[in-house]
């Protein structure tokens, strides 16, 4: 905060100067004054906040010098300083808009209170302007954004604040009132049509890190792009909302793209801007707004820079949406390990596979993860059946800024960990790991030597507790769970009868059959059409 000392004695100049700290105070000293004149030329460049001058000066005096001062620079506080105790001049300087009258002969004490008592006065109206801005701006997204989402058709006073504020912008030219449709007009629109077309821009801005960082980034992306273009700029959370006009040259693809450069190269950032269809009223506008952010939400999925519209999106159809049998063998199989690393790399290709897909969108994109997580539970379910309470994760979404193969691969960390704890707590832990392998290997000729190699425990030993702890032998065990499996599948499939035996471990489809009789007492496809009916 900037002061200025006016006083035609060069004595008093220097002593006020010298004597007093004032850069102790927060106060930037700038050169003294010896005359009003002299520092009215001098104010409008250097801008000080606090003036301190005497009263009685050759030419112009003080009181004079503070009505001009407060011609040029209406918040700048004015402090009086005189030789004459006299009660007319100090009700005259008050009544001018000074802040404080002071006598020469006071203490540096008295003449710092008066000097602080003006710097606070001058906070105050920062404080009090920043807030009023800040209700302006609140007051200014709720009405946008209402005029976005639900429209104001209904709001004749809401509708003409909006209209003035895209006149005051430069985004609607000032209409006449004779040429404005009149109320009741059989030839009016139904909804208020522009006197200029508009287009929605949403600006994402990246490389500078998390929020508060990021926010900051978006602020200063939202002044570049206000100075540069027709428009009204919004700062939201997640990026920079601009209603365009729209004029050849400043927002056609060359244009815009020019000024979405000069944010790149000045903040050394990305930006991935989604431009909505041109709109003629209120009520395309908002069809404007929902083009853009559909167009938004593939970022992450079209490359991080660039200007891009509803065309770049319209070919895509979908990827797919589920794990395939494949895929989750390999989850399990990496589960079961207890690998994270292995987890993570896995988890990393086949998300990024996803993203990469020319045909995939944000819905199908999310589908997909989530089937991950899903195929992950339904493991943990398979391998922990002896266990209560299996809450299921939270399902991961995609937004198309964030990281969506962290957050499956702590979802998936999260329930490998959960497995392998509860394992470790039982007494004989190993046998609980058997279960899950066997569970996840029916499909294949295991056998009781192969199982109790893979928990490194010695085979007659393993028969022994393996009995003792499921209440059954080995192979009964293996059978049990085989033939549940193939329930499942029959039921809740049409698989030929000849795969579902394929599925469980059995090549000879006889002896399926006569196992599937003995353990449920119909054929599989009596089973299945007894679920049928």
């Amino acid at each position: 905060m900037r002061l200025l000392i006016v006083d035609d004695e060069v004595i008093i100049r220097r002593g006020l100067c010298t004597v007093i700290d004032w850069k102790e105070l927060g106060l930037e000293l700038l050169p003294a004054a010896e005359s009003a004149e002299e520092a009215l030329e001098r104010i409008p460049t250097e801008k000080p906040h606090i003036v301190l001058t005497d009263i009685r000066m050759p030419g112009m005096d003080g009181i004079q010098l503070s009505a001009e001062i407060k011609k040029l620079l209406p918040d700048t506080e004015v402090v009086i300083l005189t030789g004459y105790d006299d009660f007319s001049y100090a009700q005259q300087a008050l009544r001018g808009g000074v802040t404080d009258y002071l006598l020469k002969t006071s203490r540096p004490e008295e003449i710092m209170k008066a000097a602080l008592k003006a710097k606070q006065n001058i906070l105050d109206k920062w404080a009090s302007v920043k807030q009023d801005h800040l209700q302006q701006a609140a007051l200014r997204r709720q009405l946008l954004e209402r005029a976005l989402t639900r429209g104001l058709q209904d709001d004749e006073t809401a509708r003409a604040q909006l209209h003035a504020w895209l006149v005051r912008s430069g985004v609607e030219p000032a209409v006449d009132a004779a040429s404005a449709p009149v109320a009741g007009d059989a030839f009016a629109p139904a909804a208020p049509c522009f006197a200029a077309p508009k287009q929605v821009m949403l600006v994402a801005l990246s490389g500078w890190g998390d929020p508060p960082i990021a926010d900051l980034l978006l602020g200063a992306g939202e002044n570049i792009l206000h100075e540069l273009l027709p428009c009204i700029a919004l700062q939201t959370k997640d990026y920079v909302l601009l209603v365009l006009r729209i004029q050849p040259g400043l927002t056609d693809q060359a244009g815009l793209n020019k000024a979405l450069k000069r944010v790149t190269e000045t903040l050394k950032c990305a930006a991935f801007a989604a431009l909505g269809t041109p709109a003629h009223s209120e009520e395309e506008l908002r069809d404007s707004y929902r083009a853009a952010q559909d167009v938004l939400a593939f970022q992450g999925l079209l490359p991080l820079q660039g200007l891009y519209t509803s065309e770049d999106i319209a070919a895509r159809s979908g990827s797919r949406t589920v794990c395939t049998e494949k895929e989750e063998k390999e989850l399990a199989a990496i589960l079961m390990s207890d690998n994270a690393t292995e987890l993570r790399h896995w988890v990393n290709q086949k998300v990024r596979a996803q993203l990469e897909d020319a045909s995939a969108t944000p819905l199908s994109v999310q589908g997909y993860l989530q089937s991950m997580v899903i195929s992950g539970y339904r493991w943990l379910e398979r391998a922990s059946s002896t266990q209560s309470d299996l809450t299921p994760p939270p399902l991961p979404t995609f937004e198309g800024d964030g990281k969506p193969e962290e957050d499956v691969f702590k979802a998936l960390s999260a329930v490998m960990t959960r497995f392998h704890q509860g394992v470790e707590q039982g007494r004989y832990a190993y046998i609980h790991k058997a279960i899950a392998y066997i569970r996840e290997n029916l499909h294949l000729p295991i056998t009781l030597q192969q199982v109790a190699g893979y928990v490194h425990v010695n085979p007659n030993h393993f028969s022994e507790v393996f009995k003792r702890e499921t209440g059954c032998t080995y192979l009964e065990f293996v059978t049990r769970e085989r033939m549940n499996r193939a329930m499942e599948i029959v039921s809740e499939t049409q698989t030929k009868v000849a795969d579902v035996a394929k599925s469980v471990g059995y090549e000879d489809i006889k002896y399926f059959t006569q196992q599937f009789k003995k353990h449920t007492g119909q054929t599989p496809s009596e089973f299945r059409q007894m679920r049928k009916d």
